[in-house]
C-alpha cells in the first residue's frame, strides 16, 4: 500500500491567516485522513461500499456538529474551522466528507436552528458521536432544482401525522437512524420531520450502479403511511426557506471540501511529474506540464482565498445565500477542472486506482450537481446581481 504523502500547497501563505484553533483542528483532520482513511478508500471505492469503520473517527475529530454548540454535544468552533474540517476530508474523498456534511449541515442543523428544546436534546449528542447517524430527505424522483413542487406529503390523524411519498439521491439514507424529511402539509405549507428507522411504512432501499462517490452510501427513502408522532415536527420554522437554509450551511462546506479535492490532485500530479521521465528529463521540466502545474496553482489559490473570506463572512453574519452560491460553483467548477488536467498528466496511470485523481474526478462530477446545480447556482448569482429571476 502506497503512504499518503500529501503535502497541502499553500502559495499565498494562507496559514498566515488563520488562528492556532483553525491550525489544530485542520492538522488534526489532516492525521486522520492519512492514517484512517487513505489506507482503504480506493479498495472501498472499487467494492461500492461506505467503510462505517471510520464514523467513530469522524466524530473524534469534530466532523459531526463542528458549530453546534457544546452543550448540545457539539464541538462549539466557527465556521472556518469547519471549512477546514471539510477540506481535508474530501483531499481523503468526496463521499466520506458527503457523510459529514449530511450529518452536521443537513441534520444537526435544523434540529439545531429550528428543533424544539426537547428534540435538541434527544437527537443532538448522540449524532455528534455518530452513535444515531441521520439523512436529509429534500429531494425527489421529479423534483430537483424545483424542491417547492414536492409532492410529498401528510397528514394530521390526531395524535399523530402519517406520512406518504419518496426522496431520491439521499446520502446515508441506507444506515441512517433518522431522516430530516421535508413535506407538505395539507395546506400546502413545508413543514420538516424527524422520522426514525423501523417506523412501520419507512424503508431506504440503496441506489447501485454508480460510477461516482462509489464510496458513500446513496439511497431512497420511501414513505408509505409512516404513523410520525407530533413531537417529532420541527416548529422553529417553516416554508421552503427552511430547507434551503440547510441548504447553505452543506453549500458552505463543500466550497470548502472541493479544495480538498483539488489540492490533492494537484499534489499528485506535482510529485508525478517531478519523477516521471521522458525524453532524458522530467516531465516537470517541459513547458506543456508547467502551464497545467501553474494554473492549478493558480486557481486553488483563488479558491481558497474565496473559502476563507467567505468563512470570514458567515462568521460575523454576514454570508448570503449568494455568496456561498458563488463560492460552490466556482470552487467546484475549479476541482473538476484540475483533476481532469492533474489526470492527463499521469497519462494511461492516471485511471487507475494507483493513485487518487480519476476516483476525485469521479466524485466532483457529482458534487458539481448536488446542493444546488452548476447552472442553477450561475442563476442564483444572476438573480442576485439583476434584480430579475430567469427561473420560475
Amino acid at each position: 500500500m502506497k503512504p499518503d504523502l500529501f503535502e497541502a500547497p499553500d502559495y499565498y501563505s494562507m496559514d498566515d491567516l488563520l488562528n492556532e484553533e483553525h491550525k489544530l483542528v485542520r492538522d488534526t483532520a489532516r492525521a486522520w485522513v492519512k492514517r484512517a482513511v487513505s489506507p482503504i478508500i480506493e479498495d472501498y471505492a472499487q467494492r461500492a461500499e461506505f467503510p462505517k469503520e471510520i464514523l467513530h473517527g469522524l466524530a473524534e475529530i469534530g466532523a459531526f456538529g463542528p458549530t453546534i454548540p457544546e452543550n448540545y454535544g457539539g464541538a462549539g468552533l466557527d465556521n472556518i474551522s469547519y471549512g477546514l474540517i471539510m477540506q481535508e476530508i474530501e483531499r481523503g474523498d468526496s463521499g466520506v466528507r458527503s457523510t459529514a456534511s449530511v450529518q452536521s449541515s443537513l441534520v444537526m442543523y435544523p434540529i439545531w436552528a429550528y428543533g424544539s428544546e426537547e428534540q435538541k436534546q434527544k437527537y443532538l449528542p448522540k449524532l455528534a458521536t455518530g452513535e444515531l447517524m441521520g439523512c436529509f430527505g429534500l429531494t425527489e424522483p421529479n423534483h430537483g432544482s424545483n424542491p417547492g413542487g414536492m409532492t410529498t406529503h401528510f397528514k394530521d390523524a390526531g395524535d399523530h401525522y402519517v406520512l406518504n411519498g419518496a426522496k431520491m439521491w439521499i446520502s446515508n439514507a441506507p444506515f441512517a437512524d433518522i431522516a430530516v424529511v421535508w413535506a407538505k402539509n395539507e395546506a400546502g405549507r413545508i413543514k420538516g420531520l424527524i422520522v426514525e428507522r423501523g417506523d412501520p411504512g419507512f424503508s431506504t432501499p440503496e441506489t447501485h450502479n454508480k460510477w461516482s462517490l462509489r464510496a458513500s452510501a446513496t439511497g431512497e427513502l420511501i414513505f408509505d403511511n409512516v404513523k410520525v408522532p407530533k413531537e417529532n415536527l420541527l416548529p422553529g420554522k417553516d416554508g421552503l426557506g427552511a430547507p434551503l437554509g440547510c441548504l447553505d450551511s452543506a453549500r458552505y462546506g463543500i466550497a470548502w471540501g472541493a479544495i480538498g479535492a483539488a489540492m490533492d490532485c494537484y499534489d499528485t500530479a506535482l510529485r508525478y511529474a517531478k519523477e516521471r521521465e521522458q525524453f532524458g528529463k522530467p516531465i516537470a521540466a517541459t513547458q506543456l506540464q508547467q502551464k497545467k502545474l501553474a494554473e492549478m496553482i493558480t486557481e486553488i489559490t483563488k479558491a481558497q482565498l474565496l473559502a476563507l473570506r467567505l468563512g470570514q463572512l458567515k462568521n460575523e453574519g454576514k454570508a448570503t445565500s449568494a455568496q456561498i452560491s458563488m463560492a460552490k460553483r466556482n470552487n467546484v467548477e475549479m476541482a473538476l477542472e484540475v483533476a481532469r488536467n492533474a489526470r492527463q498528466m499521469l497519462g494511461g496511470m492516471g485511471i487507475t486506482g494507483e493513485y487518487s485523481i480519476m476516483r476525485h474526478m469521479m466524485n466532483l462530477e457529482s458534487v458539481v450537481t448536488y446542493e444546488g446545480t452548476h447552472d442553477i447556482h450561475l442563476l442564483i448569482t444572476g438573480l442576485d446581481i439583476t434584480g430579475h429571476q430567469a427561473f420560475s
